[in-house]
């Protein structure tokens, strides 16, 4: 489709600032420091089309200035090519649905777009979605139910920076020099990323089931599913802690900082590798946009980030993006289903996707007016298409376009009332939370997230006896799509049909503090639960996880004792206490001292000693610093413990919605487990040459560029709030991190014009080995040091290591 071809008319007072600074800047880059330093002088490319200057600061963070919101984006896509083109390259890979032509169809997908488990079916899905038109049409959408032109320009300017950067350099990356798919990106591929992305939740969540859907045939005899089952499968697919990605965030208010101003701390918990990693960034536009933090990989505008007034993070929240209809089929055709009595065919979607060193695979999908049909929610959750009954997707953010215009209202905004309205105007978030501060003391919590308009009342008239076990369990509606009484229908102030309105949204302004770590929404502050939200947003009254425990526990201390900054902040990301330590160290070491003989029997039958566990436990100081002594241990162990026992068998005393944050708590050492899961522990790291007292960073660590860097931090079920998950070898230990704390910012405000900000990108700025910022901040995370932030113009300026790069498209 075509988009509007350049913002119509730049302001002389925009054009002259902008100028005015790069010129500037450009004198500044040509100091003897910054000579010395950033080793490259200016870049002048020559030609006309798009341009923005970039002002590369220390670990090679980006200041990308322009005069429109296309030159930003222009900027933005270059930028993020010069770091990251494999991993993007890859990604477009995926969205064109080619993984099977380049990769073969049975390898693993990048995992970063869908859960797929293969290349064939993410092709058969992405393929589906061009050619359905899906993105062009969504595109087209006019705002507010659509994306604004100003997203617009941004996606049209980053698809023509990548290309730039790609038309001006050479692939030195090993990951993918010389690939023939690394290839030119137009508008629709970076629009089609972003669609990727806000179905996460939802159709690229079941993305097999949707591929894998094929009508019965006269012999098959699918078997109903079983709704306790699915119930309980469903219960754990949908929980907080299975996901692969999550948060912690607080915002606190003036009430109790040092200076009566917010303050903000985000960890968000993502992928180290491929395409859901963040990226660093500040993006300006003089007199109309300034603002610092991070975008995902591929997308123009800021995910997380601050300025001179606001900050804001996100955390993965609980509310469950999809629902199902359970289709009652025609007698005479498995490929209609009968509404109100009435027969409707279902939509035959034929697909080809081409594969490597083999004929091209076609498929059917079968779409319906509630979506796709799938036969599956994961491995877990069956639901299969008989001759009588089949079951459709709904999934509200295959409409939603509108994640980059709420991103640039939080950008632009001047406080979280600000944050407050572009969330109620544009409604684009799909699968997250908001936790706001600003510079004027306020504090925000909001669960403002496009989400199917299940009411409880809805799913009590409407649940199919499948639905009256999934959705108190899981927060999966199963509607039943033969009653047209049983559609979703629409909120007066929501901006597309069928989804909740922002006065349905659970909220908390202004709170002491305002906490989430990707449970539901109710204990977001303990001294004031959140309530009378619908089940799909969250449950209510229920056990906490022990990150959030520990978490409202430093929080709400933190809190009570009053005058905070910045620096508190600070200490709380690394403070690396273990709340589970807390609650079952002590008793696991007593237990252990008594065992007879100091031996106890493994899963395998086989009797071990662990007598030298018990002093390691016992001395244990309750932490996951790298330097701690007694962490690994006690890490493999909980890891086997909780896996084998269920939590009501855990603990003595249960939990109770009076007391969510200590209960449950006493571990329950009668448990045959504890034993068991000890010896396992001790057997494991005994049979990799690893002492029981190692300090974490001996065996939980990174390479990179050859060298060992030790990593504190610890997994979800210890409660940790600087999360990581080590990938676990058998030999080395913890050599490589998978998912933890991400981009972190903690930003407050000092009366200043400048934000008093410091942020952390745990895996760096880049992916190429070759890439001088391929580890950089990763040292700095090994050794729990800060990045300050270069916000205001004298500090970009002043910069030694600054490097002014301007940027134009070749025509």
């Amino acid at each position: 489709m075509a988009l509007r071809t350049r913002t119509a008319a730049r302001t002389p007072i925009r054009r002259l600032a902008l100028l005015g600074i790069a010129l500037l800047t450009a004198s500044a880059s040509l100091s003897p420091t910054a000579s010395a330093a950033s080793g490259d002088r200016e870049h002048h490319p020559s030609g006309g089309g798009l341009s923005a200057v970039i002002r590369y600061t220390e670990y090679g963070i980006p200041h990308i200035l322009a005069e429109d919101y296309a030159d930003l984006g222009f900027g933005t896509g270059y930028a993020q090519a010069a770091d990251q083109v494999c991993t993007l390259a890859d990604g477009f890979v995926t969205l064109r649905g080619e993984r099977s032509k380049w990769f073969g169809p049975d390898a693993a997908p990048d995992g970063s777009l869908s859960a797929a488990t293969k290349n064939l079916s993410s092709d058969l899905y992405f393929t589906s979605v061009r050619d359905s038109g899906t993105v062009e049409k969504l595109l087209a959408t006019p705002a507010p139910a659509g994306p604004s032109r100003q997203s617009k320009e941004l996606m049209r300017g980053w698809a023509a920076g990548y290309n730039a950067w790609l038309k001006q350099h050479r692939v030195t990356d090993p990951a993918c020099q010389g690939a023939a798919w690394v290839r030119p990106v137009t508008v629709v591929d970076v629009a089609a990323r972003a669609f990727a992305i806000s179905v996460l939740g939802g159709q690229g969540r079941v993305t097999d089931g949707i591929t894998a859907a094929q009508p019965p045939t006269t012999a098959s005899t699918p078997t109903a599913p079983d709704p306790a089952g699915s119930a309980k499968a469903a219960e754990r697919l949908f929980a907080a802690d299975q996901a692969d990605m999550g948060s912690n965030a607080v915002a606190f208010s003036g009430a109790a900082t040092a200076n009566g101003r917010g303050l903000l701390l985000g960890n968000p918990h993502y992928p180290w590798h491929g395409g859901r990693r963040f990226w660093q960034m500040q993006q300006t536009i003089p007199g109309e946009l300034n603002v610092s933090g991070a975008a995902l990989l591929g997308t123009p505008t800021m995910s997380i980030g601050f300025n001179d007034k606001v900050a804001w993070s996100h955390t993965v929240a609980t509310g469950v993006t999809l629902n199902l209809h359970q289709l009652t089929l025609d007698p005479a055709d498995p490929t209609a289903y009968l509404v109100d009595g009435t027969s409707e065919r279902m939509t035959r979607r034929t697909v080809t996707v081409p594969v490597k060193n083999g004929a091209p695979v076609t498929r059917t999908q079968w779409w319906t007016r509630y979506g796709p049909v799938v036969t599956a929610l994961g491995p877990s959750v069956p639901l299969p298409w008989s001759r009588t009954t089949a079951f459709a997707l709904n999934d509200p953010n295959a409409l939603n376009l509108r994640a980059a215009d709420t991103s640039l209202g939080f950008s632009k905004a001047r406080g979280t009332d600000d944050v407050l309205t572009s969330l109620r105007r544009t409604q684009g978030l799909p699968w997250v939370n908001t936790v706001a501060a600003d510079s004027r003391g306020h504090s925000l919590f909001t669960q403002s997230q496009v989400l199917p308009r299940i009411t409880d009342e809805l799913a009590a008239r409407c649940s199919t006896p499948l639905g009256k076990a999934l959705y108190p369990a899981s927060g999966v509606a199963v509607l039943d799509g033969s009653r047209g009484d049983c559609a979703l229908g629409s909120d007066p102030d929501a901006v597309q049909a069928g989804v909740f309105g922002p006065a349905r949204m659970p909220l908390l302004k202004d709170a002491a503090y305002a906490e989430n770590s990707n449970d539901s929404a109710w204990l977001t502050n303990a001294e004031h639960p959140l309530t009378g939200y619908e089940r799909i947003f969250g449950t209510l009254a229920t056990p906490r996880s022990l990150r959030t425990r520990g978490a409202v526990e430093d929080v709400s201390a933190m809190a009570a004792k009053g005058r905070l900054t910045v620096a508190d902040l600070q200490r709380q990301e690394f403070a690396d206490r273990a709340p589970a330590g807390s609650l079952a160290a002590a008793d696991t070491a007593k237990a252990c001292a008594a065992l007879p003989g100091g031996t106890a029997t493994d899963s395998t039958g086989k009797a071990v000693d662990v007598s030298g566990a018990c002093a390691v436990l016992a001395g244990w100081d309750r932490t996951v610093d790298a330097r701690s002594r007694g962490a690994l241990l006690f890490d493999r162990y909980w890891r086997k413990l909780t896996a084998a026992v269920p939590t009501a068998e855990l603990w003595k005393v249960p939990f109770s919605a009076a007391d969510p944050v200590r209960t449950p708590n006493t571990l329950n050492t009668a448990s045959p487990g504890v034993a068991r899961a000890l010896a396992d522990a001790v057997g494991e790291l005994r049979a990799a040459g690893i002492p029981l007292d190692s300090a974490l960073g001996d065996h939980q660590y990174v390479v990179r560029n050859g060298k060992r860097l030790p990593v504190s931090g610890g997994t979800e079920a210890l409660g940790i709030w600087n999360k990581v998950e080590g990938i676990w070898d058998p030999v080395r230990g913890y050599s490589e991190i998978s998912t933890g704390s991400s981009h972190i910012q903690a930003v407050g405000w000092d009366g200043g014009k400048c934000p008093v900000a410091r942020t952390l990108l745990t895996y760096s700025q880049s992916e190429n080995v070759l890439s001088p910022h391929y580890s950089d901040q990763t040292k700095l995370y090994s050794q729990q040091r800060w990045v300050t932030s270069r916000f205001c113009e004298r500090d970009i300026r002043s910069s030694p290591a600054l490097r002014v790069v301007k940027v134009r498209e070749h025509r």
